[in-house]
């Protein structure tokens, strides 16, 4: 299978995956394993390419919103914009520190590590199964509720946990409002994945190649389609379907590795 089309099929992977709720880069990594798509040391330039197409399609989709959240933190207003700007703030530190602290471990996880991906993808799995079964209600995100759920997006780093299944279930399950939760889960992520894009810039400079740049828009487009159905799920408590579909994948992987070995 040709380059191009790999790089397609992860691009489109990613779009999907990175919105709905079943580990975007878990499924990165179990479909590079099965393809035998191998980038060599371009790999994390491939996943942060991959990860920048699915940030823009966040900013495309919440335009609106990114547009009345900054002018709230630079009018320097104690309104709702400003706090909310605060919120995300405060949820990407978590992250934002074991990124940076502990840089190379993570990459090192992200190494065709298919039973440490398939068990977390039953993780993800019990936290979207719980998640569907919590009552909703019109409650907003607080302060506390942006730590919690940044850490929650911390441990999400590990491949196979979905960072907006467990960022989603997590604020349901604080008893925040579902549409309210998916907002700010895929909002909560955009500066960290534009943070990292910069830093990666700025250690190693970037060597694009085509294929990068056939799966970046692949994924952009993909993504914006996946982040609509992802919210219209979400209110309507669809949940389970990704559980059910997190336990076999998992299942899958871990027989796999275990045969394998």
């Amino acid at each position: 299978m040709s380059d191009f089309l790999d790089a397609i099929i992860l691009g489109i992977i990613q779009g999907l995956t990175e919105f709905l709720p079943v580990s975007s880069s878990g499924h990165i990594e179990l479909t590079q394993a099965i393809l035998g798509y191998d980038v060599g040391d371009k790999e994390a330039q491939l996943s942060v390419v991959l990860h920048a197409a699915t940030a823009l399609s966040t900013i495309v989709i919440f335009r609106k919103d990114i547009i009345e959240i900054l002018k709230g933190l630079f009018q320097f207003k104690n309104n709702e914009e400003f706090q909310f700007s605060l919120k995300i703030i405060i949820s990407m530190i978590p992250a934002a520190f074991v990124g940076l602290v502990f840089d190379d471990a993570i990459e090192a996880l992200f190494d065709a590590n298919i039973l440490l991906v398939g068990t977390m993808l039953l993780l993800t799995g019990i936290l979207l199964f719980l998640a569907d079964r919590a009552k909703d209600t019109d409650k907003k995100v607080g302060y506390g509720h942006a730590i919690i759920i940044g850490i929650a997006q911390m441990i999400a780093i590990l491949p196979g946990i979905s960072r907006s299944g467990a960022t989603i279930s997590t604020s349901v399950l604080l008893g925040i409002d579902r549409g309210r939760a998916a907002r700010f889960s895929f909002l909560m992520v955009v500066p960290l994945i534009l943070g990292k894009m910069a830093k990666d810039l700025m250690d190693q400079g970037f060597d694009f190649t085509t294929d990068m740049i056939i799966g970046f828009f692949a994924a952009f487009f993909t993504g914006m389609i996946a982040c609509l159905w992802m919210i219209a799920l979400v209110k309507k408590s669809k949940l389970t379907y990704f559980a059910i579909y997190c336990f076999i994948v998992g299942i899958l992987a871990v027989a796999w590795k275990l045969m394998s070995t």
